[in-house]
């Protein structure tokens, strides 16, 4: 499948970047690591004029600490961030994520950024142009129909990136750069929950960071995923755990940028504190479950909190037939998966 014509726009700065975005509205994608995008448009999804590669932008890249907490260039790598001794000390969850992703090769291309933007994905939608052509397209690219739902409206692609549900637990806030200036938005408010246009961003938007505060630093927490294969496969479910030890007396209870308590190590008689689940690649963006965060508050961490963990989440999945597995296998997986995260951090 050869790549479609395109111009390559190579900006230095930030401002030349959102400029070009102005000036190209509509026919211009964004190239970070390209991992993504680039299979795309060789199976004529994307068929841009102009892609901006945004590598040369030094402003994107790189992780900085403070006291406010930490932040990562949209542009820093994976593998960067699976490295990174602070992220692996005080936001385990993240570096938990950002380990399954794809392969330690793609790691080294992918960007934070292009993972948190990255394309609503499905069976009937991730195809070459001549077999969505033979199957008479859909929604979500050239059609009018959802293979998925027939008869329906509505674009069923399922979000499938690993890094988001992570982030959603640790209270990640994007700062997106456009010709009106600079904002910062929760990460949760970029996803739209459509899947033919999953993200809430303008033609003229440049995420350029993702902010971690000091008060999700040391929060315990990992992440686990279903895959046919052990690498390179998107998660065909995914679930994301963290919570704080609020027993009296017991460290790695505290906040900040020192208290980082990590994976495995839970004590017996911690009991759960700030908890977060959120779960990825079983509806059309990644969930933060709020019941999870209101039933678990407060409870023991034993085998039955893990239980009850794995039904609030197996509740808030709504899988479709839109991979290889079937939505029933992928919603008892949910379950099964929220359940053994929680329960390894005890190991």
């Amino acid at each position: 499948m050869s790549l479609p014509d395109f111009q390559v726009l190579r900006p230095r700065t930030n401002a030349e970047a959102v400029e070009l975005l102005a000036r190209h509205a509509g026919d211009i994608r964004i190239l970070a690591g390209g991992t993504d995008l680039v299979p795309s448009m060789r199976q004529k999804l994307f068929t841009p004029k102009f892609v901006l590669d945004i590598r040369a932008i030094a402003e994107l890249n790189g992780i900085r600490e403070s006291a406010a907490g930490l932040s990562i260039g949209a542009m820093t790598t994976l593998s960067a961030i699976e490295r990174h001794p602070g992220i692996r000390k005080n936001f385990p969850v993240l570096r938990a994520a950002t380990i399954t992703v794809a392969s330690p090769v793609i790691r080294n291309m992918a960007t934070l950024g292009g993972n948190i933007c990255l394309d609503t994905r499905c069976l009937w939608y991730n195809q070459s142009l001549a077999w969505r052509k033979s199957c008479g397209f859909c929604i979500k690219k050239d059609g009018n129909l959802c293979h998925v739902a027939p008869g329906g409206t509505k674009c069923w692609a399922a979000f499938s990136a690993d890094t988001p549900p992570a982030l959603l637990c640790l209270g990640a806030q994007l700062e997106i750069l456009s010709p009106q200036g600079t904002r910062i938005v929760p990460l949760s408010d970029l996803y739209s929950g459509a899947g033919e246009a999953p993200l809430k961003l303008a033609a003229t938007d440049l995420l350029a960071a993702i902010h971690l505060p000091a008060a999700s630093s040391g929060l315990h927490g990992t992440y686990k995923k279903l895959r046919i294969r052990g690498s390179i496969d998107y998660p065909l479910a995914g679930v994301a755990v963290t919570f704080r030890n609020g027993s009296s007396g017991v460290t790695g209870s505290g906040s900040g940028m020192s208290a980082g308590s990590g994976a495995g190590n839970v004590p017996a008689n911690a009991i759960m504190k700030d908890v977060r689940v959120a779960i990825t690649a079983v509806n059309p963006a990644p969930l933060l479950v709020k019941e999870a965060a209101k039933q678990l508050e407060g409870k023991p961490f034993n085998e039955a909190t893990a239980e009850l963990a794995g039904e609030l989440a197996a509740k808030s999945a709504r899988p479709l037939t839109t991979s290889a597995l079937t939505p029933e296998y992928r919603k008892e997986m949910v379950r099964v998966l929220a359940k053994r995260a929680l329960l390894s951090l005890s190991q």
